[in-house]
């Protein structure tokens, strides 16, 4: 399709249509589909912020008084996607130490991290667990243009078990407290799905075992059963909302497949079968290979438990090698980070690692764009063509050799609108 059009505009020039605000030029643009660069393209973005028309810029008649930003030198790509960022957490402050904040001070801090995660390039994400519905809250913020910030598709809550990964552990007994979306039962789990969709939520996220930094549980032990996953899953799907399952240990990866969740997140320890699984049913892994690097390397100094860090030890290398077997079987697979868990704005060095431990460069840029919008089911986001939201992002070199190009953004377009850098404007 995009080499069709191309095509079609090389061969005759066209006049903008009415409504067209912006051009924007630039020397090359990677067509994520075909992994090829289209050389001298120009941009077309209508004043919804869509593009209407992509091509070369020498076939486009351009009325005076259209804006046009020319980025020389520059190559441009669809703006980035991270599936898997926590925006109200901060990897600087863990364990008991946040108990010393106020509620709202992490809806505070999601504000700033908003923008460090636009400023890299990444204009939409999915935020897949946050208390009080802080990730709500930046959405209409930034929707609502009060704050800068990238799209963001929100889970709220993280739906988990008695005890569980998403449950408040930590506190002695007297001091008991139930997370708010702690379930016990197909039905209660059933309940819940509808009381987050109610209340904002876009994707439904659950835990379907145990985590690096819950407490007092097991990395890799199943907390939710089959028959709540595959609940929580039709629900979910009968409302048209995705499902995304944090899930470290094999059998806990292996059911959440057959209860039909839609994304594996972390899979770190899934088996040889239990990925062919996932090949079979089309599920998505979404592994963030990059953090442990900044946990091991931090250790307990931002106030991580021991506890935390020693089940990192011991499965780190572990999903470092899984996201390798998964990636050569052909699994489908995304760009997520757990940004949160690391500082925010340093969602990009997560390609440096997954091109390591077996991508091509190719294959890790549309794991975050077109592979990204494909799970969210979002027609209008990860790829530059017409239809979709004119998010840009500008970088020099040659990300297709060297894709640690992508972590120096030199210029962010969102809908349109330049909201990092400075682009020649004619």
């Amino acid at each position: 399709m995009m080499r069709q059009l191309i095509a079609a505009a090389a061969a005759l020039s066209f006049t903008l249509p009415a409504g067209a605000v912006t051009v924007v030029t630039a020397d090359r643009m990677l067509d994520v589909r075909t992994g090829q660069y289209v050389p001298n393209p120009a941009i077309v973005i209508g004043d919804d912020g869509k593009i209407q028309q992509v091509g070369k810029l020498a076939s486009i008649q351009v009325p005076a008084g259209t804006k046009q930003y020319d980025l020389p030198g520059e190559t441009l790509l669809p703006g980035l996607i991270d599936m898997h960022v926590h925006l109200t957490s901060l990897a600087e402050i863990g364990g008991y130490q946040g108990l010393k904040y106020t509620d709202n001070f992490w809806t505070a801090v999601g504000v700033a991290n908003a923008v460090k995660t636009l400023n890299a390039g990444f204009t939409t994400v999915r935020n897949v667990g946050s208390s009080n519905f802080d990730d709500v809250a930046l959405e209409q913020a930034i929707d609502g243009g009060w704050i800068q910030g990238p799209r963001i598709v929100p889970a709220t809550y993280a739906i988990g078990a008695t005890g569980g990964h998403c449950d408040d552990n930590g506190l002695p007994p007297s001091y008991d407290k139930k997370g708010p979306s702690v379930v016990n039962g197909p039905d209660e789990a059933r309940s819940k799905v509808r009381w987050l969709r109610k209340y904002g939520a876009q994707v439904i996220k659950i835990c379907a075992t145990g985590g690096v930094f819950s407490l007092g549980d097991e990395v890799g032990a199943q907390q939710l059963s089959t028959e709540e996953m595959k609940a929580i899953a039709d629900e979910a799907h009968m409302l048209h909302m995705k499902v995304a399952a944090h899930a470290h240990g094999d059998e806990g990866i292996h059911d959440a497949i057959l209860a039909g969740i839609d994304t594996i997140e972390h899979a770190s320890l899934a088996s040889d079968a239990t990925i062919q699984l996932a090949k079979q049913h089309g599920t998505w892994f979404d592994m963030d290979i990059y953090n442990d690097d900044y946990i091991l390397a931090t250790g307990t100094a931002n106030g991580t438990e021991q506890e935390s860090l020693d089940k990192e030890k011991a499965i780190g290398l572990k999903q470092r090698q899984t996201f390798q077997r998964a990636t050569r079987a052909g699994v489908k697979m995304l760009f997520g980070t757990d940004a949160g868990v690391y500082p925010h704005g340093d969602n990009a060095k997560q390609f440096a690692k997954m091109v390591q431990w077996g991508m091509t460069p190719i294959q890790a840029i549309r794991a975050a764009t077109l592979s990204a919008s494909e799970a969210l089911a979002r027609n209008d986001v990860g790829i530059i063509e017409p239809g979709r939201y004119g998010d840009l992002i500008a970088v020099r070199g040659d990300p297709l050799r060297d894709v640690t190009a992508l972590e120096h953004v030199d210029i962010v377009i969102k809908a349109g609108r330049v909201v990092k850098g400075q682009a020649i404007t004619k």
